[in-house]
């Protein structure tokens, strides 16, 4: 098989070789080509997956640095100013309606996040065509109850059809001690 091969390819004029080598050399190239798209895919796939398990290795290295730490706050918040998510939405509503704000508010259902010494509860919620001050007000209002409520994300966004009025979209969270 291979002599014939060689034999057809040597009996063939100089430009016919040229071609059946650039044809050849082209069909390597594509190979090549597909088999760095894998390797790279491969490369970047291990890569991550190094790093995932790195990170979940210190953090198993330092599993009761976090659980000391975790227990030492736990023992500095006071049990009875914790708030579950229902009580979350009860005080964000009591401070929306103290400083003006109430009759734009929007909020969705709390989400819980459950764990051995104490539960977070998240809630996004959304303050529609408010004015500065009132939201400056909220705002200073909610902050005064940290560490109990704290402000994951805050995005403020001006109106499109009064730039004087704003748009507050906050997602807020609680932490419960487990009793």
């Amino acid at each position: 098989m291979i002599r014939t091969l060689r034999a057809l390819f040597l009996g063939r004029l100089l430009r016919e070789k040229l071609l059946l080598l650039c044809f050849l050399l082209l069909g390597v190239l594509m190979w090549l080509s597909g088999y760095s798209k894998r390797f790279g895919s491969f490369w970047r796939e291990q890569r991550t997956t190094t790093s995932s398990l790195a990170e979940q290795q210190r953090w198993l290295v330092n599993e009761k640095a976090i659980s000391d730490s975790a227990r030492k706050s736990a023992e500095r918040l006071d049990a009875s100013k914790t708030l579950d998510g229902t009580r979350l939405l009860a005080t964000l509503s009591q401070l929306a309606d103290e400083t003006g704000v109430k009759k734009n508010a929007v909020s969705g259902a709390p989400k819980d996040q459950r764990g051995d010494q104490f539960s977070v509860h998240t809630v996004n919620y959304q303050i529609n065509r408010a004015d500065w001050d009132s939201l400056k007000k909220f705002y200073v209002a909610l902050s005064a109850r940290s560490p109990y409520i704290g402000i994951e994300t805050f995005a403020l966004q001006a109106d499109r059809t009064d730039p004087n009025l704003l748009t507050l979209a906050l997602t807020v969270s609680a932490v419960e001690i487990a009793r």
